[in-house]
């Protein structure tokens, strides 16, 4: 008996269901079955499912020898199903990864209830992803399982079957099934979770519910749409019978006129000339399942009393009312925007005060905050101040003053103050003045390609202007570089009149002169259990794929390694699990690298800045050939690795489990690879930088030399590295480490 049953009816979907098979039977939890049904489609559909149960043995075919619908085709899925728990999934719309991992991890903590309540995300046609807007009613805070008195704000959340599981023997028990026509999902969903006993739910997006831009069942414009009365006569039927449901009766009676209500709102859903018949028979179901008491909105009373006309004169006024006030916004914006041209202009005609400095950040802390503390520490007399956009709250450091963009005193701060600092473009209006001094930080040492490199790398340069890129290289005053490779290949991609200043980069010094008790007061910041080894997972942005998840199975990795192992996981969605810290949002990279205790990454240039702590790094290779396709890489990471290096999943593990990833040869690897990118990593960086852009020093302090200098801290003050197991023998450089 397999722990769940994925039921996928198909119907006209050729397109989209490969997409939506493959997404279940990759899943890290294979311990499944998948009914797929074939509601006698008559394009490829059924084809596919018998390739897919050739493949397959866990995929079943079912053919329906005459279409029944969306409901039907459940309904002899559900007849098919041996598994303790129903998954239903509409055959346009796709699993996430590790989906029914988590739904059977929550499942097992909860104690197996009736139903268990997961998120989604609406996938748009053109790429864009939105979550579930009334996400916070799944949170798992709280006692669990639960009765829906306990949690009723469950019943707003959309009423679709596919984003709960249900526990078999609780639907044979009470025989429910999906009626025939239209929002089938209606008289099954209400009465589901009116009758559990026992409810869950998961803080976690399960399904990408596909938003296709044509074709959409409930999208389409028909009479069918009035199926949706009979339903709700099938909801209310179901609660007279159970007198000890009356009570959810006020709910439901909202949840039905909000309904009608959307649906006589949509354009396009119903045909014309039917909006009048369709209030009507709205204005019988509100008079026949009233109930006193229930609290009532506009649009309620617009139902109450088939106001056809009136609802299309109150639709009317609130269009002009939105247009004429967006037409106001439109004015007041232009006014501001002209008032604030005015205001720069004149700021850029006063004179340059050679004691302010701007700095700004694409995200997170980086060079330009070890920049600014540099200039407090070294040249108090100049204030400095930080641009704070809208979202990086989180990524503003302590101490500058925070500007917002498009204020009167950002400009003033762009137009006069003498030093600009960034590893990103300023603001494209900004005019470079005589005097003023503009460092580019960069965003690390390069591993993909950058600059007018990426012209030959169309997947890789999108959105990339090349004549505003120029512009702002041509405003550049200095650039700072970490070591030769980083000089000599930003001055090819970013060509200009700039003076490169090959210091080293001043985000590493906190790396150098971090104490013992900072690393301790870190990790316990970040919940990172004593004696843990702490493993930062950070891979790279996949410039080639619209959907970023991680490559790596990190609850089955870690798994294998046992309970000594955890994950800080920095990836591009939040990843969460046993053992698995999400820090994608954590603001300040150098604060977690200080609290792990070996680095695993693929293509991410941390690695440079990691490499000057002289810990572990692993590197997974796995789709190293795409990558170098789509972003093109200045260093083969294959021929001159930081430390071990694995194709695969099996082999990551493998090294972690051996001890291989801090052995004597991973220790070699690493010792080379500080040589050639790390030479600069003494913590005076930003002191170098400053003393020669503020101050005017041309000789740069000397170097201690990497032999000669005191390792960085371990990541606790009792390292795990000395009892994790060492390898017998070297660790080869091969396709396989």
């Amino acid at each position: 008996m397999p722990r769940f049953s994925v039921i996928v009816p198909a119907y006209k979907v050729q397109a989209y269901l490969p997409a939506c098979l493959d997404s279940v039977l990759s899943q890290s939890y294979p311990d499944l079955e998948l009914i797929a049904v074939d509601d006698c489609s008559p394009d490829a559909c059924g084809a596919l499912i018998d390739e897919y149960a050739a493949r397959d043995a866990r995929v079943k075919p079912v053919h329906l020898a005459e279409n029944q619908g969306l409901g039907r085709a459940r309904n002899a899925g559900i007849a098919e199903a041996s598994g303790d728990y129903l998954v239903f999934l509409d055959s346009d719309d796709t699993l996430t990864p590790d989906a029914l991992r988590a739904v059977a991890d929550r499942l097992k903590e909860t104690g197996d209830p009736d139903v268990l309540v997961f998120d989604y995300a609406r996938t748009y046609w053109d790429g864009r992803e939105v979550r579930n807007q009334l996400a916070a009613q799944l949170t798992e805070q709280g006692p669990a399982p639960f009765r829906l008195e306990d949690r009723p704000g469950l019943l707003r959340v959309l009423m679709v079957a596919w984003n709960k599981a249900y526990r078999r023997e609780f639907v044979a028990e009470h025989g429910f099934r999906f009626p025939p026509g239209y929002y089938e999902d209606t008289p099954w969903t209400f009465p589901v979770l009116l009758t559990a006993a026992s409810l869950a739910t998961l803080d976690r997006v399960c399904v990408h519910y596909r938003q296709r831009r044509q074709g959409s069942i409930l999208g389409t414009t028909s009479r069918r749409h009035f199926d949706l009365f009979e339903q709700y006569e099938r909801v209310f039927a179901y609660v007279e019978e159970r007198p000890e449901l009356a009570r959810w009766r006020p709910e439901l009676f909202r949840r039905m006129v909000d309904h009608y209500a959307t649906v006589f709102t949509k354009r396009g859903r119903l045909p014309r000339g039917s909006h009048g018949e369709f209030l009507r028979r709205a204005r019988a179901h509100y008079r026949r399942y009233r109930v006193p008491g229930a609290r009532l909105r506009l649009r309620h009373t617009l139902v109450r009393f088939g106001l056809h006309r009136t609802f299309r004169a109150l639709q009317l006024a609130a269009a002009v009312r939105r247009r004429t006030a967006k037409a106001a916004v439109r004015l007041v914006r232009a006014l501001r925007a002209g008032a604030l041209r005015l205001h720069y202009g004149i700021q850029l005609r006063l004179p340059l005060r050679p004691d302010r400095a701007v700095f700004t950040a694409e995200e997170g802390y980086g060079d330009p905050a070890a920049l600014e503390e540099a200039f407090r520490a070294l040249v108090p007399r100049v204030s400095t101040a930080w641009i704070a956009r809208p979202g990086q709250e989180r990524a503003v450091p302590p101490g500058p003053r925070r500007l917002r963009p498009g204020t009167a005193g950002y400009w003033s701060a762009l137009a006069r103050s003498r030093y600009l600092v960034a590893d990103t473009a300023f603001e494209r209006r900004l005019r470079k003045r005589p005097g003023q001094v503009f460092v580019q930080t960069q965003q690390g040492t390069p591993l993909g390609h950058a600059g007018l490199d990426l012209l030959e790398r169309p997947a890789a340069a999108r959105g990339l202007d090349c004549a505003a890129l120029l512009r702002s290289v041509d405003q550049w005053d200095y650039v700072l570089s970490g070591n030769r490779h980083a000089t000599l290949t930003w001055e090819r991609v970013h060509p200009g009149g700039y003076t490169t200043l090959e210091y080293g980069l001043p985000r590493n010094d906190a790396l150098q002169r971090a104490t013992a008790a900072d690393v301790a007061r870190v990790r316990s910041s970040l919940g990172v259990p004593e004696g843990a080894v702490a493993i930062l997972y950070a891979p790279a942005r996949r410039d080639h794929l619209r959907t970023q998840r991680p490559l790596l199975d990190l609850e089955r990795i870690l798994r294998r390694l046992g309970p000594r192992f955890v994950v800080l996981a920095r990836t591009p969605v939040p990843v969460r699990g046993t053992r698995i810290i999400d820090v994608s949002g954590h603001p300040d990279t150098a604060a977690l690298c200080l609290a792990s205790d070996t680095l695993l990454t693929d293509y991410a240039p941390v690695m440079f800045d990691y490499a000057g702590l002289d810990r572990p790094i692993v590197v997974h290779t796995e789709d190293w050939a795409a990558y170098e396709a789509v972003r093109g890489a200045y260093v083969d990471l294959r021929e001159f690795p930081p430390g071990a290096v694995a194709r695969s999943e099996d082999e990551l593990i493998d090294i972690f489990a051996t001890g291989h990833w801090c052995g004597s040869r991973s220790a070699q690897l690493r010792a080379a690879f500080r040589e050639r990118f790390c030479p600069w990593d003494d913590g005076r960086a930003a002191e170098r930088v400053v003393r020669r852009v503020v101050l005017g020093e041309t000789e740069p302090a000397p170097v201690v030399p990497l032999a000669e200098r005191a390792p960085a801290p371990a990541a606790c003050a009792r390292s795990p590295l000395a009892t994790v197991p060492q390898p017998s023998g070297p660790l080869p450089v091969t396709e396989s480490h």
